[in-house]
């Protein structure tokens, strides 16, 4: 085992225990390195993270021909609608997106993604995304199905956390 993950999960324990242990390290090795490669195409594209979440969120909706409002993006995102409006405004500055009016809602405006900005995420990802696409091309189905099967059980995993009670809400509710 390397990296040291027995500090979380303890170095004792039979063989079944030190591999789950071995697969949580690779995967928490994986997500430091998709963290450091996202910090770089934010670096390399001068915006910050919600810009970029919000640019490949407009992407693909136009891909899947859908229009979006800003409060959709806010939702997204899991941020106010004065923070949306202030991503909104940066990406617009910077050519990123476009305001347009809602095509049934004369009322509503609708952000689109520029034609430019489709082409400098692709440039900017496509080398990427080429690389991760080929480390896994060559899978058997086996072995697609494993590693399909230990993501969903992982996401299930992490999602089924509860958020901590607020160190004040605790205090209050003991008698």
């Amino acid at each position: 085992m390397t990296g040291g993950s027995g500090y979380w999960y303890g170095d004792d324990g039979d063989a079944a225990r030190r591999r789950a242990v071995e697969v949580l390290e690779a995967f928490r090795l994986y997500r430091a390195a998709d963290t450091a490669m996202r910090r770089r195409t934010r670096d390399a594209m001068a915006m910050g993270e919600n810009d970029l979440l919000t640019l490949r969120y407009l992407l693909k909706a136009e891909r899947e021909g859908r229009i979006v409002q800003p409060a959709e993006i806010a939702r997204y995102l899991g941020v106010s609608t004065a923070s949306t409006t202030a991503i909104i405004d940066r990406l617009e500055r910077s050519r990123h997106v476009q305001r347009t009016p809602h095509p049934t809602d004369r009322r509503a405006i609708v952000v689109v993604p520029t034609a430019e900005t489709d082409h400098e995420v692709r440039r900017t990802l496509g080398a990427m995304h080429a690389r991760m696409l080929e480390a896994v091309a060559g899978m058997s189905p086996e072995d697609a199905h494993v590693v399909l099967d230990c993501l969903s059980r992982m996401r299930a995993a992490v999602d089924a956390i509860e958020p901590a009670e607020e160190a004040g809400d605790e205090a209050s509710a003991r008698p």
